[in-house]
Order: C-alpha cells, then structure tokens, then sequence
C-alpha cells in the first residue's frame, strides 16, 4: 500500500512543484529542515545567501538537492529571486518556500499541494498561529501592522502577511520586475502580485520559535525599510489602482452602490462623516510631508472613520494645491508670531538661524491653517448633508 508521504511525491512531481529554502548562516537548523521536506519530495532548490558558516560543507552532504550559491549575502529577497528564477528554468510551474530557521514544519507541505489541486494558479500564503504563547510580542505587532496596510493596498484580507512559507505560481513572478532585495521582497511580490489578478489566499500551518533558531531580521532597519514600502505602495494604490479598478468597473448601477455604500452610508451619522471630512482637511495641510496619508489612513481606521471620505477631504493637498498651502500656513504663521514676517525673504546673508525661523513659521502657521480649514470643510459638509439627505439624494441620482 502506497503510503502518504509517496502519495505527495507524487503530486509535487504531477504538478510541478518544488520546494525553495533561501539560507543564510543556519547551520544549526537547515541540515533537519532539507531532510525532513526531503520526505515528502525531492524536488528541492536551496538558494545559499553568500554563508560564512558551515553551510557550504551541509549542502554538499546533500547531493540529490539542487544548490544556487549567491558569491556574498545579498538579503532574502534576491536569494527568492534567484530561487524563483532558477525552479522557472528548471520547468517548475509552483515553488514552495521554507524558512531555514526551523520555524515551519515540513509536515505542512501537503496543506499547500491540497489548496494549490483545488485552486490552481493561486498565491499561497501559511497562515502562522500568533497568539500562541512562544511568538513574540514583537512578530505579533508586526504582523497586525502588516496584514492591514496589505488590506488597504489589495482589498484582500489576509491572516498573515509576514509569513515566509508560501507557494507561488512562478509563470506570473518570472515576467515581473522587481524593485526590493531584502526582508521586504516578501511584502511587495503578495501586493505586486495581487494587482497583477493573481488571487492570494492563506492555509493555516504550525510555527515552532525554538531557542536554536537564528534570525536575521533587523527590527529597526528592516522595520523601516518595510514602512517605506507600504508608503510607497500606499500611494501607487490610492492614486492609481485603486481609481483604475473603480473606472474600469463603473456603470450606472455600480455608481450608486459605491455612493450607497462608502459615501452616503446610512448606518453613519451625519457627525461622523462631518468628523471624517475634517480629518482628512486636517491630515491633508499638516506639516508632515510624505507621511501624511499614511499617518492618516492609519488614525482614520483606529478611530473607524469613513476612509473613502478621509482620503477624498486630504486630497486638498494634491500638487497644484501645495504652492498655495504653503503661502497660507506662512502667512497664518507670522500672524500669530511676535516676530512673524509677512514674505520668505532670499539673499546672500541667510543664516541657519533665519531657516529655523521661517521652518517654526511655517509649522505653526500650518497647525492653524489645518485647524481653521477642517473646521471651514466640517461645516460646509455639515450644512450640505442636512439639506441634502442622503435618502433624496441618492434617490435622485438612481432615478436620473
């Protein structure tokens, strides 16, 4: 009688599939992680990340597994890259990737071939139990923080966005260009990828953080770097798209549901999407260039506001807005200040001081400015929404 493990041999050669573990100095843990994906395949690429361990010698003792060596360590995301590259010209159409770490269990390799038989084609990403007690407080933040801005980007809803154990159709990622190298690869190809129609989905699978496991994350710097990838991917979906999705679906009938919807919900008050508008007048003019949508958005959803009306109202800053904004904060900065000055004067003798000073005008006067136009914007849209109820308005708008 075939037994379970033979069973999935088999699928994994039926379906093409391998089984990708980038490593980087885990000596202690990669020889038991290639053996035991071994049981159930031997379809497996091992991508060495430029070692300085004894991980060169481990592989060589493992002569039925293909071995890509990267000449120096050039981060996670391009020893994917590299993985991905080399399954795609082996005629792989699926790769499974495995942390080196010992975190993720060979044992749930048949979990992703059953989903990936059922719904060919699709992302797959193990979903991690992070409220056990062995996770920690750190990784748990962090994935909460990265599953929502993966929400925002995609409109997909995903348990865990962070996980490193995942099955990728390769045909898909091949074709794609990449930007990222490191630890935040594995966030950009999920959005990436989403966009480009692949559906993502999630199976549920076992992590183990054991005392012998290694990591090479580096909170602060790959944190950073991470942020500033969802900054960046933040815009693309809220500038492109998102509106490119909106556009391309739009008829009549869809219209007044995006309206009946996010626009004139009747489960809101009229307060709350006052409150909504204000806010993202307010995000908009304040002084924190760059960040501010993201800042924003993030407030927006704690405090469960209309996010369709935030990011409308912030909007006030788009680039044509932003010379004239500037020129109202300063102004409203120098009349406050005892020592305001009506213009920005440039010459020759400009002093850092006189720069610190301009800077603290502007800043003030900005505060003001954001203060003083949520509150204009707040009762403008106040008023509109007791004048125009939403019931009539909509109505008009489906009967027209």
């Amino acid at each position: 009688m075939q037994s379970l493990k033979d069973t999935y041999r088999e699928k994994f050669d039926k379906l093409k599939c391998c089984v990708l573990i980038p490593t980087y100095n885990n000596e202690k843990t990669l020889s038991n992680v290639i053996r035991d994906v071994l049981e159930y395949t031997a379809n497996v690429i091992v991508v060495n990340d430029g070692s300085t361990d004894s991980t060169r010698g481990i592989l060589e003792s493992f002569t039925q597994v293909k071995v890509v060596q990267q000449p120096h360590n050039m981060g996670k995301g391009m020893a994917l890259r590299t993985g991905f590259k080399a399954a795609f010209e082996q005629g792989y159409q699926y790769a499974i990737t495995i942390d080196s770490d010992g975190q993720h269990m060979a044992s749930d390799l048949p979990v992703f071939i059953d989903k990936i038989e059922k719904e060919p084609g699709t992302l797959i990403v193990g979903a991690r139990n992070m409220e056990q007690s062995s996770v920690p407080g750190k990784s748990s933040f962090g994935h909460k923080f990265s599953n929502f801005w993966f929400w925002f980007e995609t409109g997909v809803k995903l348990p865990d966005t962070q996980s490193g154990y995942r099955l990728y159709p390769l045909e898909p990622l091949y074709k794609m260009k990449w930007f990222t190298r490191k630890y935040e690869f594995e966030i950009e190809n999920i959005v990436r990828a989403s966009w480009k129609g692949v559906k993502v989905d999630s199976v549920p699978v076992q992590v183990y953080y054991g005392k012998e496991r290694v990591t090479h994350f580096r909170p602060f710097k790959d944190f950073s770097r991470v942020s500033v990838l969802n900054t960046v991917l933040v815009v693309i979906a809220v500038l492109f798209i998102k509106p490119f999705k909106v556009v391309r679906s739009l008829n009549r009938n869809s219209i007044a549901d995006f309206f009946k919807k996010y626009v004139f919900n009747r489960d809101e008050s009229d307060l709350r999407k006052t409150f909504a508008v204000m806010f993202g007048v307010f995000m908009g003019i304040v002084p924190i260039w760059g960040f501010q949508l993201i800042v924003g958005i993030t407030l927006a959803h704690l405090m469960k506001l209309n996010k369709v009306l935030f990011v409308t109202a912030a909007h006030i800053s788009i680039p044509p807005m932003i010379p004239i904004l500037i020129f109202l904060s300063y102004k409203s900065g120098g009349m406050v200040l005892p020592n305001g000055k009506d213009v920005l004067i440039f010459n020759r003798d400009i002093t850092l001081e006189n720069v610190k000073a301009d800077l603290f005008q502007y800043t003030v006067g900005s505060m003001l400015l954001a203060v003083a136009a949520a509150v204009l914007f707040g009762l403008i849209t106040y008023l509109l929404l007791k004048v125009f109820p939403a019931r009539q308005k909509l109505n008009t708008e489906i009967s027209s």
